[in-house]
């Protein structure tokens, strides 16, 4: 019995066999189709047609060719941008595609994937041997946190470039992560972004981070290290402390160094967005569904083992007045009204007569606080554009007037006005002698 799936093989086996009984009666030209259909479970139809060419099976004639229009028709250059910024994961991939509407399955996308490789960038080189097998270092749930900072550039619709920055946090234990973008990597920025992410993950007892400029100044003869002003404050406020680790050493913070990879690989690759804000929207969602995917490095649901081992110590954060200072950054007010935020300038009300105020962006929305945040001042838009955004009582209504810068010596002499006499005064109408 014949177990092969080539037509070519089971009608060349049939006819043998049926040869091979009828001896030499067995004439090709009149072989029993009814009887060659049984044995090949092929139709009469089918059979008549290769009886033409002596049951000679030929390849079909579009065999090789390929469809015009296919599912991906259209998806195609979003896989190719991909492709080029070393994105290969076929999951990472189609869900991309969902975003623009792709309906169609993963396996179409793993065969284009697999059909265009050469758009993948070469592979980095291989290094020389870093030493001896170290040993990577482990936490108790909720004990401690690793952040970093990770940079991209970002191409404007106008043609220039800027680069933004995006803070990332993860948890030890259980791989929780959490980032968010700022368009630069100022101390107030880490504040901020620490802030946020404890309040999505909880305060742990340690924090482990690089020899960032805004933390520890240098280390002393001892080794330990000389902390940031500011740093050791912010630390204090919040109640957490700082472990540092060695440049160049991923057995301590490669897991925030692993995950600035991820988010560069996977989230930035052929993000487009329209300002920061609508960016960090985009931002926590990837966040969430990561973290309630399974992740085979932790084997675990990160936000379900979050949730039911490291919340247990870490604390949550209670948003105090300090707390509240820095989400809000202060800043003076220029000559003509204005605070710089963030690259962008925004108008204060005239009536507000201090030198400085506080700052806050929060979702689309520009926030102006007075210095003691005990009153609001105005709101703006959040905005991209260059041009400065004006509030509505910024200056004061009033006609201008126009005063002089020098002491006036020249004088002139004003004569009273001499009032006219009238015709009526010839006629006396006082006295009693009118009404005779």
């Amino acid at each position: 019995m014949n177990n092969s799936n080539d037509l070519g093989v089971i009608i060349t086996s049939a006819l043998e066999t049926m040869k091979a009984e009828e001896g030499e009666k067995f004439d090709l030209s009149k072989v029993n189709l009814a009887e060659l259909s049984r044995r090949t479970g092929l139709s009469r139809q089918k059979l008549r047609k290769l009886k033409k060419d002596n049951f000679v099976v030929k390849p079909h004639g579009l065999t090789g060719k390929q469809k015009t229009v296919t599912v991906l028709t259209g998806y195609t250059s979003v896989i190719d941008q991909l492709l080029k910024n070393n994105v290969t994961n076929s999951e990472v991939i189609l869900e991309r595609l969902r975003e623009y509407g792709y309906t169609g399955g993963k396996t179409s996308v793993k065969n284009y994937i697999q059909g265009h490789k050469d758009l993948v960038p070469a592979p980095r080189q291989i290094v020389s041997p870093q030493g001896n097998r170290g040993r990577r270092y482990s936490s108790e749930p909720g004990e401690s946190y690793q952040m970093d900072w990770g940079f991209v550039n970002v191409d404007t619709s106008s043609g220039s470039t800027y680069q933004a920055a995006c803070f990332a946090m993860i948890c030890h234990h259980c791989g929780m992560r959490y980032i968010e973008f700022f368009p630069n990597a100022k101390q107030e920025n880490l504040f901020i972004g620490m802030i946020h992410a404890f309040e999505y993950m909880g305060i742990p007892k340690y924090v482990l981070t690089d020899n960032m400029k805004s933390v520890v100044i240098e280390r002393d003869n001892m080794g330990n290290p000389i902390w940031q002003r500011d740093y050791e404050i912010f630390m204090k406020t919040l109640g957490f402390r700082t472990k540092l680790c060695k440049p160049r050493h991923p057995f301590t913070k490669g897991k925030v160094e692993r995950l600035v990879r991820f988010v560069k690989e996977n989230f930035m690759a052929g993000r487009v967005f329209s300002n920061i804000t609508e960016l960090n929207i985009q931002a926590i969602d990837w966040c969430n569904r990561q973290n309630d995917a399974y992740h085979k490095a932790v084997d675990c649901v990160p936000s379900e083992k979050h949730q039911a081992e490291c919340l247990q110590i870490a604390r949550e954060l209670d948003r105090t007045i300090e707390v509240a200072f820095y989400l809000c950054p202060e800043r003076r007010i220029s000559f003509d009204g204005f605070v710089n935020y963030e690259g962008r300038r925004f108008g204060v009300p005239y009536w507000y007569t201090e030198r400085t105020c506080r700052i806050m962006r929060k979702d689309y929305e520009i926030t102006i606080f007075s210095s003691d945040l005990s009153r609001i001042l105005t709101k703006h838009d959040v905005t991209w554009a260059r041009r400065d955004s004006y509030t509505r009582d910024q200056y004061i209504k009033a006609e201008p007037e126009e005063f002089p810068t020098a002491p006036v010596k020249v004088k002139m002499f004003e004569v009273g006005q001499e009032i006219p006499r009238s015709g009526f005064e010839k006629f006396k109408f006082e006295g009693d002698d009118w009404n005779e």
